[in-house]
């Protein structure tokens, strides 16, 4: 039977690489509803071609879209809005499977919805874990969602561990004889740089990332090596683990994706071609396995694999992801807030790229820690932190 598939931003890489894996599978899924934020001619050209039931729209650009659709004699589309359109398609009853891939802090309130719908969710939108991780593992459990992450590192580290790890007591130690988590990092375009060469880093270079292709945002962050920041509070709330029992690993090759680590001395290791269509067609199909266009790992080819330390004083921003899942409660919410602020203004040339981390530092230092035990508290705090981290960056402009 056939699953119908809903795509939160489907004109990122995501979306684009999540509809590849459709398109090879069109009796098993099908194209529910797609969602899309600015590139809304992108979006009408995979309507006419998916064929989905409803689309998300910003309010703002409906007569852009309707007039397209008009050209295109498109009229049996539903068209909804904004954020509770998106909460909408997420949480509708005719929806199966969620791609939750829309960027940063946007993406919180509909993978909300669809983990309380009970859906299974692919989560891609690693922000909206990092902001409100408890709570979201909370109606996971509550609502027998299926969480299954697409991050190409925790959905290693999620064919690394026992299938039984879904369900273990969370407490943060490892269980079922794991002993460690080993979260892997290319190092981005800039591992061997210097203080003063990183001082220099335009928008241009630091969107170059050497191994993926992603949008503008993850590129900046994986350059500051703040992606792995997040991934490292997601990896602490997907695997009910504490942080000191997970080791960042640069491999700058990107052909092992994560690993873990056993008692019994095992190290256990997912390995491929970097390709974000791996991960997706293992959460969409998961427990099985279905086909993906990405070729098999040629071990003749990608024979060397390096590993080293990451080097904190060039790349705080690990440091302070690290402190802001140890201190818990609303402080991941405020560092990611920070930084996506940070990145928006390095993007438009406001800052400098070593300035991302003094701006999440700057506000991580203004912003009070609370309790994170309510949607609306996490919210306000990733409000008032994103008015902080603005008023920081709008000072160092004066």
């Amino acid at each position: 039977m056939s699953q119908a598939v809903c795509i939160l931003g489907v004109t990122g890489s995501i979306g684009q690489s999540t509809l590849k894996i459709l398109q090879q599978h069109p009796e098993d899924y099908s194209v529910f509803a797609i969602t899309a934020y600015s590139r809304i001619k992108e979006l009408v050209q995979i309507c006419k071609q998916f064929r989905p039931k409803v689309v998300v729209i910003p309010s703002a650009k409906e007569l852009e879209l309707l007039q397209l659709f008009s050209q295109e004699n498109i009229n049996d589309i539903e068209v909804l809005f904004d954020e509770a359109g998106l909460e909408a398609v997420a949480c509708h009853p005719d929806v199966d499977v969620v791609m939750a891939a829309i960027v940063g802090a946007a993406g919180l309130l509909p993978t909300l919805a669809a983990v309380k719908a009970g859906k299974r969710v692919l989560l891609a939108n690693k922000e909206a874990l990092v902001m409100s991780g408890d709570l979201m593992m909370q109606a996971a459990r509550q609502h027998q969602a299926l969480l299954l992450p697409v991050d190409s590192e925790h959905n290693a580290i999620f064919q690394c561990l026992p299938e039984q790890y879904l369900n273990v007591e969370r407490n943060g130690q490892p269980k079922l004889g794991v002993s460690r988590i080993l979260l892997t990092a290319s190092g981005g375009p800039f591992l061997h740089h210097s203080l003063d060469e990183l001082r220099s880093v335009t928008p241009e270079q630091a969107c170059k990332h050497p191994n993926w292709s992603m949008g503008q945002k993850i590129s900046v962050d994986s350059a500051t090596l703040m992606n792995k920041g997040l991934e490292l509070i997601e990896a602490c709330h997907l695997f009910a683990i504490s942080e000191h029992f997970v080791t960042i690993v640069v491999h700058p090759q990107s052909i092992i994706h994560s690993m873990v680590q056993y008692v019994d001395g095992s190290t256990l290791a997912q390995m491929g071609n970097p390709d974000m269509c791996t991960p997706i067609a293992h959460a969409l199909a998961w427990p099985k396995r279905i086909n993906t266009h990405v070729p098999a790992l040629d071990l003749f080819v990608n024979h060397q694999l390096d590993f080293q330390e990451p080097d904190a004083t060039r790349f705080p921003a690990l440091t302070l992801a690290r402190q802001a899942i140890q201190a818990g409660g609303l402080v991941p919410a405020i560092l990611n807030a920070a930084n996506e602020i940070a990145v928006a203004s390095f993007l438009q040339k406001q800052i400098g790229f070593t300035d991302i981390p003094v701006v999440v530092e700057h506000t991580l230092n203004r912003v009070e820690n609370g309790s994170a035990d309510s949607i609306d508290l996490i919210l306000q705090a990733d409000s008032t932190a994103r008015s902080i981290a603005q008023q920081f960056v709008s000072s160092k402009g004066s």
